[in-house]
Formats: C-alpha cells, structure tokens, sequence
C-alpha cells in the first residue's frame, strides 16, 4: 500500500497536502482498496465552510457508501469536477487526479497523521 511521504493523514483515511495556506484533500489508496470500484462521489461545493472532523461528503462504491470529513477548518474553494464526474478516477491514482477538494484554512489543522503513525493505524485494520 502507497503512503506518501509528503501527505499528513486522518484516522478516517483522508489525505491532506498543505501549500500557501490551502489544503488539498482525497481518500487514501488504503480507503480505495477497501472500497472497491467507486461509482459515485458528493464532495462538498465551493464556498461550504467545513470543521474538522465534520461529515462533508460521500463517496460510493459497488461496496458500500462511505461519509468523508473535513480533515481541516476552513472554505472550500475548488472541487475536482473531473473526480465528480469520472469517479473511478479517484480509484486508479488517489494521490494525483483523485483529490476531491481543496480548502483555504481558517487555522492551522490539529490532529493530522504523520506517514509513520497513518501506516500504524491501517496495519491494524488489515
């Protein structure tokens, strides 16, 4: 499983990269795999003021529904509408053309994974 160095992490399975003040944000390959074959997602729209740790959206797969959380506070200001509309995107690269979406942050995020402790939390879910 692919834990990039450079991302922080939720418990939730979210990752977050952090550049100039915006946070860009997807589901981690762990949550892909876990899910299956995606099928549909409801990221939540520009100008939705998110919390962290907040239900903000939802991803379906031929699995199962799952909620997502803001993993910071803040606005969000973009939306990958190419995720929203070819979600099996966000399956074949997570990390790259899979975010969801993006936040201009209202603080400094509290609570985010490092690498070391996100792959701790997935190896006891395994």
């Amino acid at each position: 499983m692919s834990v990039p160095a450079e991302l922080n992490y939720t418990k939730e399975h979210e990752w977050v990269a952090i550049a100039d003040g915006v946070a860009t944000i997807g589901i981690t390959a762990f949550a892909t795999e876990a899910l299956g074959d995606i099928v549909f997602v409801d990221p939540p729209e520009t100008g939705t003021t998110v919390e962290a740790g907040d239900t903000c959206g939802e991803v379906e797969s031929t699995k199962s529904v799952s909620d997502i959380y803001a993993p910071v506070n803040g606005e969000v200001v973009d939306v990958n509408q190419a995720a929203v509309e070819n979600p099996e995107i966000i399956g074949e690269d997570p990390y790259g053309r899979g975010w969801l979406f993006k936040v201009e942050l209202s603080e400094d995020p509290a609570d985010l994974l490092t690498p070391e402790q996100y792959t701790q939390v997935t190896e006891g879910e395994v």
